[in-house]
């Protein structure tokens, strides 16, 4: 009897789960629920949009939208409406259909997207972030410490925007925030919620552990399911806030909650950094219920260089795409998430800089940096077209805009860092993934290396004689240098330009060169053909050799008690990663770093039929021009003249900055019979506290727009 009554109970829960399923996927879309609508929901692994009260299925594409622009940090919100009027058209152009922010803007913001979609029968929507104190994080390490101090202010922050989103709110002012009336109503463009950031391991570590055995949380919208205190922590903020939208303003949007690599909830076995794999955050542990209509999706952070696994995981170094019958490592990850994922997935950051510096080598040449502008436009397509071709719902590009106060790891020991939105730092990977490039002048106005002079016709040489003349130069980006000489062919001649930059040091003689010269050169430039020219530092002036050797122990110093005036000129290096052993292969990464002074020939300007965009130095029938990168000088702020102070008097572990007083300039010219000196030359330069830029579409723009297009 009791086994029939469990049979009959098991049957009874079978036709149960059965009927739950089939409603759940023969349920129809809808956009409203019990008076309570949305402009879009997610379903069934898809996300639609409600056009004129019918679903549209809609494939997410479209750019991340950074809030600042050159001279200012985020938190000065600088941009003015006009500015994002013009923007917003150049994205609607380009055929994308969403923008996402990561946090509240100013109203100028919102007013600005109301203005351009009234009256467009397809709007550009908008996906809005919320971002979390950072120094809280640090300073807390848990969601709930503090009485719940981070988890009150996100959700303040959250029912902030969605009065904003309704055009009533007033903000007050506050250091760092957006403030102002709110009074422009976009709450029909608001497609969907990316809450948080790129969460840290420590925090969401610190959190579980911190509130191990918190019960499950069940509200009104969300409930959780085996899921741990951070995941609990999300599911709260997300329930909080889609109550208070539907009882205050009866409309609900789908909810996503912002996640990448670090702490997906996949398991890497080949990655050699335990804090890139060490814990996970899964929102698949987090449900929704029915008064939760508008369904939720995950948000990835995905980029092909980085975390390590995704250079050297084997099982998606062997994948092998069916489209294309070659490795696709990238396409191969996406595909296990998607997997992992009952919800869709939307990648929310993508994207690759068309930098000078690079920061992190790909096996499959997906670096992070070094490319020309039309290399970042090739591989940004693959990469876009890899995402199309997975089951994802969307790919947001990151980013819009060149972003000059970003940082690098492996230069930000090397600039002032309150002073990084005043100057644009080629070797900074981090502030040129736009693509919207922010020159510091028109293409007109600005120095090229391109074989035409004209941009010089007003400056004085500071050396010359009777052939030759030295000319100098410099912007925000660049130490600008022309040397001239009618009866030369610079093609066949070896050039040094030594270059004095901070006093009381340098050599006077080149020993491999068997050179003199009259200046204490920190810096030589050598020009010496197509594939054989670079700037070299005085090795006591090495930088990246004192950081990497003295200070953190990680290579060998052939220079560590090297005199000055040694004569002795090494090449700049900068670092792409330290020595790390592969846990599944046990293969050995050496410590790598490359040439960063390494120049490269080409055009530079930007409307030549043979752009290159990271070209140093090119000839003409009579001259060769130059332009080197100021972080090349050990030049930590060229806005205000800070210059590296000489780190071997100091006995501290951070390079310090001194006011440069001028850079003095000699030019040696090898021909066959002799070897020609110019006499010294100074060049000097204003300080500058705002700077003017110039935007300007890369080729990348221009490739998205044509594939854009075509992705529905």
């Amino acid at each position: 009897m009791k086994s029939r009554y469990v049979k009959i109970c098991f049957l009874f829960i079978m036709i149960s789960i059965i009927t739950t399923m089939l409603y759940a996927c023969t349920r129809p879309i809808t956009f409203q629920v019990d008076g309570i609508s949305s402009i879009a929901v997610s379903h069934q692994g898809s996300f639609y949009v409600n056009v004129n009260d019918e679903p549209q299925e809609t494939f997410l594409k479209g750019v991340n939208l950074g809030a600042t622009i050159p001279g200012y940090f985020p938190g000065h919100l600088a941009i003015s409406k006009e500015t994002y009027l013009r923007w917003f058209d150049q994205i609607y152009d380009m055929n994308a259909n969403v923008i996402r922010v990561y946090t509240t803007m100013r109203p100028i913001f919102y007013e600005a997207l109301h203005e351009f979609n009234e009256g467009k029968e397809q709007p550009l929507y908008v996906l809005q972030g919320v971002w979390i104190n950072e120094d809280y994080i640090k300073n807390l390490n848990d969601a709930y410490a503090e009485d719940g101090q981070i988890i009150e202010a996100f959700i303040s922050d959250t029912k902030d925007l969605i009065d904003i989103f309704h055009g009533d709110k007033i903000l007050p002012v506050r250091p760092g925030f957006a403030s102002g009336t709110y009074t422009a109503d976009i709450s029909d463009y608001v497609i969907g919620w990316i809450l948080g950031l790129e969460w840290g391991p420590d925090f969401v570590i610190g959190t579980n552990e911190n509130n191990a055995g918190m019960a499950q949380f069940s509200g009104d919208y969300l409930y959780t399911k085996r899921a741990t205190p951070f995941e609990i922590f999300l599911a709260e903020v997300g329930d909080t806030i889609l109550q208070y939208e539907a009882e205050t303003y009866q409309m609900t949007r789908p909810l996503s909650l912002t996640n990448w690599l670090t702490t997906d909830m996949l398991t890497h076995s080949n990655e050699p950094d335990e804090d890139e794999d060490k814990v996970s955050v899964n929102t698949e542990h987090i449900k929704t219920k029915n008064t939760a209509f508008a369904g939720m999706f995950a948000s990835y952070h995905v980029y092909p260089y980085y975390p390590e696994f995704m250079n050297y995981e084997p099982e998606y170094l062997d994948w092998i795409d069916p489209k294309t019958g070659s490795p696709n490592p990238y396409k191969a990850y996406i595909n296990d998430l998607i997997d992992a994922h009952d919800m869709p997935v939307l990648i929310a950051e993508f994207g690759l800089p068309s930098s000078r510096g690079v920061t992190h080598l790909n096996p499959d040449g997906y670096n992070q940096g070094g490319f020309t502008e039309e290399e970042q436009a090739d591989r940004l397509m693959s990469l876009l077209t890899s995402i199309h071709e997975t089951d994802a719902m969307g790919a947001l590009i990151f980013s819009w805009q060149d972003e000059w106060f970003k940082r690098t790891w492996n230069t930000m020991d090397f600039d002032l860092a309150w002073r990084r939105p005043y100057w644009s730092n080629v070797e900074t990977n981090e502030q040129f993934f736009g693509l919207l490039a922010m020159d510091p002048d028109a293409p007109e106005n600005m120095h090229h290396v391109d074989g035409n002079l004209s941009d010089w016709e007003n400056i004085d040489p500071i050396s010359e004689t009777d052939q030759q003349q030295l000319y100098v130069d410099s912007d925000e980006r660049y130490l600008y240098i022309t040397l001239k000489d009618d009866a030369i062919d610079w093609s066949n001649q070896t050039v040094y330009i030594p270059i004095d930059t901070i006093p009381n040091q340098g050599n006077n003689h080149a020993t491999s060169e068997q050179l003199t010269y009259t200046i204490n050169a920190d810096f030589m430039i050598i020009i010496d053909g197509v594939h054989d020219s670079r700037i070299m530092v005085d090795a006591y002036y090495d930088a990246t050799n004192y950081l990497y050797a003295n200070v953190l122990d990680m290579i060998t110093d052939a220079f560590h008690n090297i005199a000055i005036n040694s004569g002795i000129y090494t090449p700049i290096h900068h670092v792409l990663n330290a020595e790390f052993t592969l846990p599944e292969t046990q293969n050995i990464i050496p410590f790598n770093q490359y040439e960063a002074g390494l120049l490269t020939y080409g055009n530079s300007h930007p409307l030549s039929h043979d752009y290159d965009s990271l070209a140093d130095f090119y000839f003409g029938d009579s001259f060769v021009e130059i332009r080197i990168p100021w972080l090349l000088l050990n030049v930590m702020d060229p806005s205000t003249k800070q210059i590296i102070s000489d780190f071997h008097t100091l006995n501290e572990d951070v390079f310090v900055p001194m006011t440069a007083t001028g850079f003095y300039f000699e030019a040696l010219i090898k021909t066959n019979q002799e070897t020609i000196t110019m006499p010294v030359g100074m060049y000097d330069w204003d300080e500058w506290h705002e700077v003017m830029y110039y935007e300007r579409l890369k080729q990348a723009y221009y490739d998205v727009q044509e594939a854009f297009l075509y992705m529905n």
